[in-house]
């Protein structure tokens, strides 16, 4: 069975619930708080294990915060690479507006910890049939990317979120590169669909690009085809964790089906089943739940 490694981030989701996103030099009351699991990577294997594919996490987190491993592996994601250190695991501060959108605040903590050598170890152990996954919330990324390729690993890159150093990490190591319409235009310095896929397509000629685009649904493109999906419509609560539902439920069902239609109509339902409930790790619908009308 094909597995995903996903060397992801682990992160304590602090959340405010807002009427507006705070100006400069405002104090603001929240409506509502509440504390979260999150971190891209660790939706993103909750997201892949719910979608019933088979994943292994690799990531860090503080020593006191070993209910955030216990989660993970209630849900069905294998953590035998998830290591506790010294110092605090990676937090977030999210606002939710009165609309659904959010702003968030990322500390990195123990996941900047990821060297080079847990990155040789961790990935001895996978070959040409498995994936990596990995986003840009942990340390070492380009050793991952160029790691996981010479392992014969398809790799699978989400740079999330976009820093000034990823046009220089080695993309042309990526297999399938998924980004958003924002992360996409640093990339490319374009904004419309159409160009983003097309310097994509000349930059990456053996690789493949799902782009989302929010309310307009998402793009898989390769040099041979180009999809596209339109996102399902929903009452928005809450869109924390609705990327990473979408990023795991897209691969989980590309790696069973070969089929990147199929995975987008998949990712795209799971995606909006997410946002109609508050939270990131909690949000996150359930394969079966798929097949089942959603309650807006």
């Amino acid at each position: 069975m094909n597995s995903v490694l996903n060397f992801g981030s682990i992160n304590i989701d602090h959340v405010y619930r807002v009427d507006h996103f705070v100006r400069p030099g405002e104090t603001l009351n929240c409506r509502d708080y509440h504390r979260f699991a999150g971190g891209k990577g660790l939706n993103q294997s909750i997201a892949l294990a719910q979608a019933d594919a088979s994943v292994v996490h690799a990531g860090k987190l503080g020593a006191g915060d070993g209910w955030l491993k216990t989660l993970m592996a209630g849900k069905g994601v294998d953590t035998r690479f998830v290591e506790t250190v010294d110092g605090p695991s990676g937090h977030a501060v999210i606002q939710v507006n009165s609309a659904g959108e959010n702003a968030i605040v990322i500390v990195g903590g123990a996941n900047r910890l990821i060297d080079e050598n847990d990155v040789q170890r961790i990935l001895a152990g996978f070959g040409p049939h498995d994936y990596l996954l990995v986003q840009n919330e942990v340390s070492a990324v380009p050793q991952i990317l160029l790691s996981a390729k010479a392992q014969g690993m398809t790799v699978v890159f989400n740079p999330a979120p976009m820093t000034l150093e990823v046009p220089d990490y080695p993309l042309d190591r990526v297999d399938i590169l998924i980004v958003n319409t924002v992360e996409a235009h640093s990339l490319t310095g374009e904004s419309e669909p159409e160009r983003i896929c097309e310097i994509f397509r000349r930059r990456y000629p053996h690789a493949a690009m799902v782009l989302t685009l929010g309310s307009r649904g998402a793009i898989y493109c390769n040099p041979q085809m180009q999809i596209h999906q339109p996102a399902e419509q929903v009452n928005a609560v809450d869109t924390t964790g609705a990327g990473d539902t979408f990023i795991g439920f897209f691969l989980a069902e590309l790696i069973r089906s070969a089929d990147p239609n199929s995975a987008l109509a998949f990712a795209s339902r799971a995606a909006a089943l997410c946002v109609t409930r508050q939270g990131a790790a909690d949000s996150i619908p359930h394969r079966t739940e798929i097949e089942m009308p959603i309650t807006e």
